[in-house]
């Protein structure tokens, strides 16, 4: 039998915690038999879980005994972990022990430096903290999960059940993933990625800046075939100069910034309407279908259409 180690820390996020307990516990071969046995650890015996206290029945000796430790967020990830914790992280990982994080349990794992020099993810509103803090890791926050073999990350709340299920399936198959899957009603794989949740503002200007009033006006016209001379011409510069100021006040290009400012629009009308793609290709102008699709797909991480199924305002997902 496969073991499980989850560790919780204080400030434990209940639903990090749970998300593992219930996936790999639902998890049956095909004889009925569990593959898993899951064991909650931690540091002391009660742990701060904010609205009810969580008792954990095993110390962190149990991690030495783990197969894999999932390592769930916290609501103010330390910058040091509790003692013991980083070393006996760090000797059962000398020791093969499989180790994932979930959502900001990637700052947890990132605070051993086992993810140092790899790919990781977590939840892209904690990304550039992440980054930040800890600038050896090559921080992905586009992805649901990240899987380097010994070391996993995922980013927040449901990736956590796309994840364990990408585990489940890699130790018993396809058929036990599946039904586990079935059991927790979610799809084995999801389309697309993290991009799709993340709200996509448009690059900001500060108030009172020159490009202020251009910037609204190229919002309020995103649906106009505009070329970056009639952009310029709008603001009364040259194009060289346009680029430039565009640069200096937003970080992007001024078609660059058109472009999500259309797919901004998009996403409203594919949440609010039953508009058909061809008709919203129109309404954001970009001209025909494919290009919307294509634009879109670079920009949001997923279809157009599967965007909708997702985020459709009173249909259920």
């Amino acid at each position: 039998m496969h073991t499980v180690a989850v560790l919780a820390l204080d400030g434990v996020i209940p639903f990090d915690l749970s998300a593992p307990i219930d996936a790999f516990g639902r998890a049956r071969l095909p004889d009925g038999r569990e593959p898993y046995r899951v064991r909650v650890c931690s540091v002391r015996e009660e742990v701060d879980a904010g609205a009810f206290t969580v008792r954990a029945p095993y110390g962190l000796q149990a991690l030495a005994e783990a197969d894999t430790i999932i390592l769930p967020g916290v609501a103010r990830p330390p910058e040091a972990l509790p003692p013991g914790v980083a070393e006996a992280l760090r000797a059962a990982a000398a020791n093969g022990t499989r180790i994932a994080s979930i959502c900001v349990g990637a700052f947890l794992l990132a605070a051993t430096g086992l993810l140092d020099g790899l790919r990781a993810t977590t939840h892209w509103v904690a990304a550039a903290d992440l980054a930040r803090r800890h600038p050896a890791v090559r921080v992905d926050p586009n992805v649901l999960y990240v899987d380097n073999g010994q070391f996993l990350t995922s980013a927040g709340a449901a990736a956590a059940l796309d994840m364990c299920l990408h585990m489940i399936r890699r130790d018993f198959g396809s058929a036990v993933a599946a039904h586990a899957a079935r059991l927790s009603v979610m799809p084995l794989e999801r389309e697309g990625g993290q991009a799709q949740f993340i709200v996509h503002d448009l690059p900001p200007a500060p108030a009172g800046t020159t490009l202020e009033p251009l910037l609204a006006w190229l919002d309020d016209h995103c649906e106009q075939d505009l070329t970056l001379a009639e952009i310029a011409a709008k603001a009364g510069m040259s194009t060289r100069t346009l680029n430039r100021r565009f640069r200096e006040q937003t970080g992007t290009t001024p078609l660059q910034w058109l472009h999500r400012a259309r797919v901004r629009r998009a996403q409203y009308l594919l949440e609010t309407t039953a508009y058909p793609v061809e008709r919203i290709a129109v309404q954001t102008g970009f001209g025909s279908p494919t290009a919307f699709r294509e634009r879109f797909r670079k920009v949001v991480g997923t279809s157009p259409q599967a965007y909708r199924r997702a985020f459709r305002a009173g249909e259920g997902v």
